[in-house]
């Protein structure tokens, strides 16, 4: 996962552009696995970690609607994080987890689903990922997972931000 962080935060450098997070299930791994690239700060702006739902809603301005009807586990509320933690963060480029760790399902939801919400200045994706594992191996290949998707949005042909 190092290798993959540096690489999106060389991308990020080379583009000039700025990144934030917001996390759910990955608890702050996807920040950690961040900052721990030397001279992350030159792209990385920071995180926040949504673990409660409510906190979804107050912080990062997810539909409390939407979350009433579907819970924190839907693609809608991975965007609406991404969007969320960009606008709060000021950064170019925003990425945010949500999903069911395990080891039981949460809201009707099965363990290993999870969304990866990637905003940008063209726009928000989620990714919807269906994992399977342990709590620890679905958290690391979550993080690895939105790391994968915003690098290979970096360095497409017109990516820029």
């Amino acid at each position: 996962m190092s290798d993959l962080a540096a690489r999106a935060l060389a991308a990020l450098r080379a583009d000039g552009a700025t990144l934030a997070v917001a996390e759910s299930l990955t608890g702050g791994l996807l920040a950690a696995t961040l900052v721990d690239v030397p001279g992350a700060s030159a792209a990385f702006r920071g995180s926040v970690t949504a673990y409660a739902t409510d906190l979804k809603a107050s912080v990062l301005g997810v539909d409390e609607g939407l979350l009433d009807v579907y819970g924190p586990v839907h693609p809608l509320v991975a965007r609406q994080m991404a969007e969320g933690v960009r606008r709060l963060l000021g950064a170019d480029w925003a990425l945010a987890t949500t999903g069911v760790a395990g080891p039981d399902p949460q809201d009707g939801q099965p363990v290993g689903t999870v969304y990866v919400g990637l905003a940008g200045e063209r726009g928000t994706e989620a990714l919807p990922l269906r994992l399977s594992g342990g709590r620890d191996t679905i958290r690391h290949q979550s993080v690895e997972a939105a790391l994968d998707l915003l690098l290979r949005r970096l360095t497409r042909p017109g990516a820029g931000h």
